[in-house]
């Protein structure tokens, strides 16, 4: 099993890898202008340095804060506290709205028709109100990231309850299950797949929506950092913030993977 996670992870990096060569072979080339598109020794550097502490240790204070005080550190806490509050609030809401809605045809012809008309809507476009209702710093972005996963875990919520097998629940009506069993011990674990497909794909849209929101309305985090780099031309420091964005992404997409696999160990017939 190990083999075979190394081996498909090694496979997994021939293509970047290809890529970033090439990349840098065309910047050692002179092919094109490094303010444009800066080398990759040339973002792993300014990575680095983005990494690293702005002003050396001058002995006061404690050397572990001086340590953790770079600004891709710092960006990366304000960045991700934003995401976990954001998600929080919003699966929190999403999730028994969606379950009511799921199991309930009447809950379902009240909601639906408003859900539905907000849902094509991209957080984005809330981004002028959120600074007229909340100003600026976390309270808008907070705003934005709950709008962004709301959604995805209500409706994924949504299609799990109400698609859940009638065999089960027959078999369940046969045994003389009451409706608040059937709902907890059929409809709830038969809906769990959908959920936290749900949960995975908000995760990940709040992540997008941070990104977005830092732009406009915060002065710090990874999304601030990029737009200020823009205004410097800080190319390579663009490309820095950017990988930083993705790494942060496969991070959160890995961990959700594990956590979906483990939950769902009884899902797969591998829990006995």
């Amino acid at each position: 099993m190990q083999k075979a996670t190394l081996r498909g992870t090694a496979i997994g990096l021939i293509v970047p890898a290809l890529i970033i060569a090439a990349w840098q072979g065309v910047a050692m080339m002179g092919w094109v202008n490094p303010q444009v598109l800066p080398s990759p020794v040339a973002v792993v550097e300014r990575w680095i340095a983005y990494l690293l502490p702005v002003a050396p240790y001058d002995g006061t204070g404690s050397k572990l804060a001086w340590m953790f005080s770079g600004e891709l550190i710092i960006d990366s806490i304000g960045s991700m506290y934003r995401v976990i509050v954001g998600f929080l609030i919003g699966a929190g809401l999403a999730l028994p709205i969606g379950l009511a809605m799921g199991a309930s045809n009447r809950v379902y012809a009240w909601l639906n028709p408003l859900f539905q008309l907000l849902r094509p809507i991209p957080p984005i476009a809330y981004i002028p109100l959120s600074i007229l209702w909340f100003g600026l710093g976390n309270p808008p972005a907070v705003f934005l990231i709950v709008l962004g996963a709301f959604f995805p875990v209500l409706m994924n919520t949504i299609a799990g309850v109400r698609q859940v097998d009638s065999i089960y629940l027959r078999a369940a009506k046969n045994l003389g299950a009451s409706q608040r069993t059937m709902f907890l011990r059929v409809i709830l674990p038969a809906a769990v797949p959908y959920i936290l497909a749900g949960v995975r794909i908000g995760i990940g849209t709040a992540f997008i929506v941070v990104i977005v929101s830092e732009m406009i309305a915060v002065n710090n985090g990874l999304g601030f950092r990029i737009l200020e780099a823009r205004e410097y031309f800080w190319s390579d420091k663009i490309i820095a913030g950017m990988i930083t964005i993705g790494l942060w992404g496969l991070a959160i997409d890995v961990g959700m993977n594990r956590l979906n696999n483990h939950l769902l160990r009884w899902h797969r017939g591998l829990e006995h």
